[in-house]
């Protein structure tokens, strides 16, 4: 066999295992998507016919309602915290050279490394001994310990693009070390923040296990999710997981496009004075 059609066998087994791969992750979120929209109650075979019953059911009740808000209460909070602190820590690690600055950048990353059941325990121990168990603003917290490790990587492979000689011109220009990091370091992180703000709402939106260890009664839509399945099986739960599907893609998918901006492409706004 020549080389060429080896690399073709290569390639065509490649792609063979990537659609594969994701048939086999995407199969159950669009068993999902369909059947929340099926008269029947229960999923069955054949289709029992296009309805949004289990739609109107669903937002019809109070207390998803009230958990659809706690979710987007808490994750534009988790984004706002989890932007700016992932920035800070990402500047901090691009600009300055300090002692322990490799255990900094550990205790940045490791969150999401730590078993989510482990995390979750760990976080209601602590909260309970500080008296803030049960209120959101404790789930933001809690989240955006998580998110700002994605938010900082995101926002550090941005600066990796950045002539670290710019920032000094700008000093030597006369602007304040404030006025260069205003007008020279964030319109060239822009597009790397809004990622970073998306990407960590998409991580809080999706979140459930720390939110059900620390939530007390206020629950977020995944965590709803939890509780309806523990009761009877709901046809609610598919059209709840297909609005928590949608709006998690879309964020994700926004991120994306921010992300794939390079330095060289114009930003929409990014023609602000200099100093």
């Amino acid at each position: 066999m020549s080389a060429l059609a080896l690399r073709r066998l290569s390639r065509t087994l490649q792609y063979g295992l990537l659609a594969a791969f994701f048939v086999f992750v995407a199969t159950p979120m669009a068993v999902i998507v369909v059947f929340s929209f099926d008269a029947n109650r229960f999923p069955t075979i054949p289709w029992g016919g296009f309805s949004l019953v289990w739609h109107r059911a669903a937002f019809e009740d109070p207390m998803i309602r009230e958990a659809f808000v706690n979710s987007v209460l808490v994750g534009l909070g988790t984004a706002v915290a989890s932007t700016v602190i992932g920035f800070s820590a990402a500047y901090l690690d691009f600009r300055h050279s300090f002692i322990g600055k490799r255990l900094f950048v550990f205790t940045v990353a490791i969150p999401p490394a730590v078993p989510a059941t482990i995390l979750g325990m760990a976080m209601l121990a602590f909260v309970s001994r500080i008296g803030l168990f049960g209120r959101l603003e404790t789930i933001v917290a809690c989240h955006t310990a998580v998110a700002s490790s994605f938010a900082m990587a995101l926002i550090r492979l941005r600066l990796d693009e950045f002539g670290r000689e710019l920032e000094p011109a700008a000093w030597n220009l006369g602007a304040s070390p404030a006025a260069a990091l205003r007008h020279v370091v964030l319109p060239f992180c822009r597009p790397a923040l809004i990622a970073a703000f998306f990407l960590s709402a998409a991580v809080s939106f999706d979140e459930f296990m720390i939110a059900w260890f620390v939530g007390g009664v206020h629950e977020t839509l995944p965590v709803r999710i939890l509780n309806q399945l523990q009761g009877q099986v709901n046809p609610k739960i598919n059209a709840i997981g297909t609005v928590v599907l949608t709006i998690s893609v879309v964020l994700v998918f926004l991120a994306r496009r921010f992300t794939s901006l390079r330095p060289g492409r114009p930003v929409d706004g990014d023609d602000g004075d200099r100093p």
